[in-house]
């Protein structure tokens, strides 16, 4: 058991290791921190959304922003787009489970705001039609996926793509760049930044 705990541990952190070790990709996250910043200084909110436990990161995500991350600061606003049960089921029964973030977003999204889609696959249809209702909303879009990145790696204006094929190694990178834009968002916004 010991050394199946240690196998998990390594493996998790051998996918930390590429992306520390990828310059490319930890520009693309950087740019992507930018993106979150330039909303909130104009005055705009971050939508997310997600599938599963992909779902539970984008709860997570929005609660760093709207309660704290770091330390006591103003609320910022953002929404997860999965939290609505009145909403999600309504827009799945009428329209069908492909639609409950597009139209959400249709809804509530404004020109200016960001959305990001979280998706291990990249192939989330209800995802990839939340990019299309953003885009046509002037919505900024970023997908957080893995593997070879699926569709949504050409349909966001950001593309984060973990390198790895496993769920669970994704998400867990997946958390760490979220925990991350929520540390850069409130030092720049609040506190001394980060610098470039």
């Amino acid at each position: 058991m010991k050394e199946y705990i240690k196998g998990q541990v390594k493996a998790s952190a051998e996918t930390k290791l590429k992306i520390l070790e990828d310059e490319a990709f930890l520009e693309k996250i950087a740019e992507v921190i930018k993106a979150c910043v330039a909303i909130y200084k104009n005055e705009k909110k971050i939508l997310i959304a997600g599938n599963g436990g992909s779902a539970a990161d984008a709860q997570h995500f929005a609660a760093e922003l709207v309660g704290r991350y770091g330390f006591d600061r103003p609320s910022l606003p953002a929404l997860a787009l999965t939290t609505d049960t009145s909403n999600l089921t309504a827009i799945g029964n009428d329209y069908g489970y492909d639609q409950v973030f597009s139209r959400q977003l249709e809804g509530m999204g404004q020109e200016g705001d960001l959305f990001i889609g979280i998706s291990t696959s990249g192939n989330s249809q209800n995802i990839l039609n939340a990019f299309t209702s953003a885009k046509a909303k002037g919505i900024t879009t970023v997908a957080l996926t893995g593997r070879d990145g699926g569709r949504m790696a050409e349909a966001a204006d950001y593309t984060l793509i973990v390198p790895s094929d496993a769920t669970p190694r994704i998400q867990e990178s997946h958390l760490l760049i979220e925990h991350m834009i929520c540390d850069v968002i409130e030092k720049e916004m609040f506190g001394d930044g980060v610098g470039a």
